[in-house]
């Protein structure tokens, strides 16, 4: 094919942030860009994400696992991509607690796989979609760039070997890889297994929403869409070989998260259901981005509105999460939470 677009081959792009960075990739770019969409479908990879962009003569999806080396080389010999942006990932903590092995190959030695394809070509850039976990807990403060990495589950543990990988090509071979860790997502197309996707989808059904201990666990919230920005941003911004945080700036607890949702769906606080804490559970994350936020990127969405548009996303958009909420995930959720959704 002609050379005359930026070719982006994106790992992970059915998945959460993978589709709605692609959506974001065509609003911003239009016909201008050429997007290699690359993703396993795991439970996680859903096609009817990017239903509405599948008809566009510079979309192209590919079934495949990143570890998969003679399809990703197949694929890099066709398209000569000019970046790559690797959001495939197994995300969820608790599923690594119980089956760390699929983690560990897909968070590490997928990267692995990437990396070396794009050190063959010769790629302009590489973008390792790293996560705030890799820092583990913090009391007080925040973690900056250079803070020290101490994951405390086999998925961050992963993703942080993912990581370091990453620079170690950007060292050794001068590969030109930027690492971004940003904190909680939270969005459209999330599937419902996250806390805001989750208790969104349970408080609008009036199922119980399961608080693990006491509820106090901060996290730092990210709309999706200022996420998918930063990762652009930093694409055209960013510095080889750095590493860019990527907060949400909205520290909140658990329980207060719980507590907004009840709100924003119109549902009483009786649907709170307390359970037992998990294994590893990080007390606290906050993250600084000022390391970002100098080289001139901002947030766009305050929490108020990224979380009014989710909460209005998943009411209008039924038919694209109940199907999910049932089969395996059923069985899932009830060996978790000890009840039917």
């Amino acid at each position: 094919m002609s050379k005359k677009r930026e070719v982006y081959f994106i790992t992970g792009g059915c998945g959460f942030i993978g589709s709605n960075f692609i959506h974001y990739l065509f609003e911003l770019h239009g016909q201008n860009v050429f997007v290699i969409n690359y993703d396993k479908l795991t439970y996680a990879g859903n096609p009817e994400n990017l239903k509405s962009v599948e008809e566009r003569e510079n979309y192209r999806f590919y079934k495949g696992d990143i570890c998969d080396q003679e399809l990703v080389e197949r694929i890099f010999n066709q398209y000569q991509p000019d970046y790559v942006i690797n959001f495939a990932a197994e995300s969820h903590v608790d599923r690594s607690i119980g089956n760390p092995e699929d983690f560990i190959r897909t968070d590490t030695l997928g990267v692995f796989y990437l990396l070396e394809a794009s050190r063959k070509h010769q790629i302009k850039r590489f973008i390792q979609i790293s996560t705030d976990e890799v820092y583990g807990s913090i009391q007080e403060g925040k973690f900056t760039e250079e803070s020290g990495l101490f994951p405390s589950s086999p998925y961050s543990a992963g993703k942080a070997g993912g990581d370091r990988l990453a620079y170690s090509y950007y060292v050794t071979y001068n590969l030109p890889v930027i690492v971004t860790r940003a904190s909680n997502n939270y969005g459209p197309y999330q599937y419902p297994e996250k806390l805001i996707s989750l208790f969104v989808t349970n408080a609008l059904d009036d199922k119980s929403l399961p608080i693990y201990g006491d509820g106090k666990n901060v996290r730092d919230w990210l709309f999706v869409k200022d996420h998918c920005s930063a990762v652009e941003f930093i694409l055209r911004n960013g510095n080889d070989g750095e590493i860019y945080n990527v907060g949400g700036n909205c520290e909140k607890e658990n329980l207060e998260i719980t507590r907004e949702i009840l709100k924003a769906t119109g549902k009483e606080e009786s649907l709170i259901k307390w359970v037992k804490d998990r294994a590893g559970h990080d007390r606290r994350y906050a993250l600084d981005d000022n390391k970002l936020v100098s080289l001139g990127w901002n947030r766009e969405y305050t929490f108020e509105q990224g979380m009014a548009e989710t909460v209005k996303w998943y009411t209008e958009n039924r038919k694209w999460w109940e199907p999910l909420k049932s089969g395996e995930y059923l069985e899932y959720y009830k060996s978790h939470y000890g009840e039917e959704l």
